[in-house]
């Protein structure tokens, strides 16, 4: 099936054989759906913390500050922004009026509170001779949307979310790179002041990021007086996919293999070569304006808090494992502190003897550990936080794309529409077990959790596979606590207009 010019293609991507084989089986056989025990909520599942208890989370995180453990904040960054401007694109392409558009009349009424408005303002005086509102005031909108957008101009048509300005100051815009700065000086900064960001770029981009972060790191580790390590890595070229024609054939392109990213799941390589003991999770075009930012703080930190909180309460299960000097009651115990507080189930522990049940109870509670934020569902999109049946037939927490479960059956369907929360990709994990050592992150991903879509390339159709999802299938065999968060921490950008939003603008 492949010739000497795809196996110099594939060892030249540090793609095997093997890994081919795997993903040419998954386009063959799909990927089975995930069964739904139950929806995930307050009453099961949910931790929704009373103000009265917060406190001490908050406490044993600040303990936890206090250490010399290592706290890295990791954001996705490599996501373009020509999502965001799809609406204007759109109109750059076709014979409609501004007036015919909801979307563009929203867009230039609000023109001027964009962050970017200056930015684009003499990016027009240039390339036109006129400024933005006159440009407006004579209908050249296409001229305005070309200089936002093309190259000529800003270019945020190529430019990834993050080096997109989203919030005015007094001082001066901020991109949402810059956002996520000044939000890890408050909750991801470490016991030497130092505060270190990981940013996951694509390499087309990655010395537009250096570049930002060497011109404002400093102004923001002066004013919050810490010291930041920015660390950037790619999409590693090994974890992108084989495209597939119709008939499930490799699919090439003037004789070569055509391979396709493998999505966010890819990333759960970059979370693994990163050595530190809390990592933060945040999408990079979710943050807030300093007037919203305490509010995220204090979630974040409650968050990290119940994650410690819980990390040593697992870490003294198995060290008593370990000491054997434990008994029945004690192993019951740990069963109940395994299904009621982290709410994992197997109906076979009734049948199995004390030796078996440790052995189980270790397994269990040995896997690196997350803390997921969950806000009321208002129709956002977005994956839920659900009870799902796993491979080995035991119950346990999963973050579910719609995709992972079966419509067609009415009970699964029944319960998909139950959700009360979804997933705003906001969370804390730890990545070390409790004897310090890392945990090797791959041993833990569902492969069986991809997705496959349809895509084309010079006019033919061709099907292209995404890894399991970084917050689903990438982390299915991690112990997961969902924690109810507020609406006000979760402000996405996902058009342009979402920035004219009361909660983007300062």
């Amino acid at each position: 099936m492949f010739t000497q010019q795809d196996l110099r293609q594939l060892n030249a991507k540090g793609i095997s054989i093997d890994r081919i084989e795997e993903q040419l089986a998954c386009f063959k056989n799909g990927f089975p759906y995930l069964p739904v025990y139950a929806s995930a909520s307050v009453e099961k599942g949910i931790m929704c913390i009373p103000s009265c208890e917060q406190i001490g989370f908050l406490n044993r995180w600040n303990d936890y500050l206090k250490t010399d453990k290592k706290i890295v904040k990791f954001v996705p960054a490599s996501g373009a922004a020509s999502r965001m401007f799809k609406d204007l694109f759109e109109f750059l392409d076709s014979d409609v009026s501004v007036q015919e558009s909801p979307f563009l009349r929203k867009f230039f009424k609000g023109i001027r509170h964009f962050a970017f408005y200056s930015s684009l303002n003499m990016a027009c005086k240039k390339n036109e001779g006129e400024d933005t509102a006159s440009l407006c005031k004579s209908n050249r909108y296409r001229q305005v949307i070309e200089n936002l957008l093309l190259e000529k101009g800003l270019n945020y048509g190529r430019l990834p979310k993050g080096l997109i300005l989203f919030h005015n100051y007094p001082a001066g815009p901020r991109t949402a790179m810059e956002e996520h700065l000044v939000e890890g000086a408050f909750h991801a900064c470490s016991k030497n002041r130092e505060v270190t960001v990981h940013f996951t770029v694509s390499p087309e981009h990655r010395e537009l990021f250096r570049q930002l972060a060497g011109q404002k790191s400093p102004l923001y580790a002066e004013q919050f007086k810490v010291k930041y390590r920015i660390e950037f890595s790619d999409q590693k070229s090994s974890t992108d996919t084989i495209a597939v024609d119709s008939e499930n054939r490799p699919f090439r392109d003037n004789e070569r293999l055509v391979f396709r990213p493998g999505g966010h799941g890819a990333l759960v390589e970059n979370l693994n070569d990163i050595d530190a003991d809390v990592v933060f999770i945040k999408n990079v075009d979710n943050v807030a304006p300093d007037s919203l930012k305490s509010i995220t703080i204090h979630y974040k930190n409650l968050m990290a808090g119940v994650l410690v909180t819980y990390q040593q309460k697992i870490f003294d299960c198995l060290n008593l494992i370990d000491s054997g000097k434990y008994g029945h009651n004690q192993l019951m115990e740990m069963l109940y502190f395994l299904q009621d507080e982290l709410c994992v189930k197997n109906p076979e522990t009734k049948v199995l003897e004390d030796v078996e049940l440790v052995l189980y109870i270790k397994s269990k509670l040995n896997r690196p550990l997350r803390v997921c934020g969950m806000v009321k569902n208002q129709g956002e999109p977005g994956g839920g936080p659900f009870l799902a049946v796993n491979a080995d037939n035991t119950i346990s927490p999963q973050i579910l794309e719609s995709s992972q479960i079966d419509m067609t059956n009415p009970e699964a369907e029944r319960l998909f529409k139950r959700g009360t929360h979804f997933n705003p990709v906001d969370m804390v994990c730890a990545l070390k077990n409790y004897k310090g050592e890392k945990f090797d992150l791959l041993r833990y991903v569902d492969k069986n959790t991809g997705f496959i879509s349809r895509k084309s390339r010079n006019g033919r159709e061709l099907k292209a596979l995404e890894l399991p999802g970084l917050w689903n299938g990438g982390m299915s065999d991690w112990n997961t606590i969902f924690v109810e968060l507020p609406i006000d921490t979760f402000n996405p950008v996902k058009t342009a207009n979402d920035l004219l939003r009361e909660e983007h603008q300062v």
